[in-house]
């Protein structure tokens, strides 16, 4: 009985983790700025992937970013970022798209 009880602890705990972790991802809606201008996209492997240089705090890892692609809207997650010393709100970051 111990050793189910204590499983069951374990099990909860890693979904009370998910959970909160799923909570925190955001969306970052960047389909209404000028590609060039305000932000450069560079696509890779067709536009699976992506590097993105941008302006704007807080986006994390696994965080999504809408992108007007060809008179569409497309989104992209975060696998990485890397913000600059200065301005520290400019970031880099590698993107996969995903399904919106």
């Amino acid at each position: 009985m111990n050793l189910s009880s204590n499983l069951f602890n374990y099990f909860t705990l890693i979904n009370l983790q998910k959970d909160r972790f799923a909570q925190k991802q955001k969306t970052h809606d960047y389909s209404k700025l000028i590609q060039g201008q305000e932000y450069v996209f560079e696509p890779l492997n067709d536009g699976l992937e992506a590097h993105m240089t941008g302006v704007g705090k807080g986006i994390k890892p696994l965080d999504y970013i809408i992108l007007r692609c060809d008179c569409q809207l497309c989104r992209y997650q975060v696998e990485q970022i890397d913000y600059y010393a200065e301005p520290p709100n400019m970031w880099i970051a590698l993107l996969k798209k995903v399904d919106i």
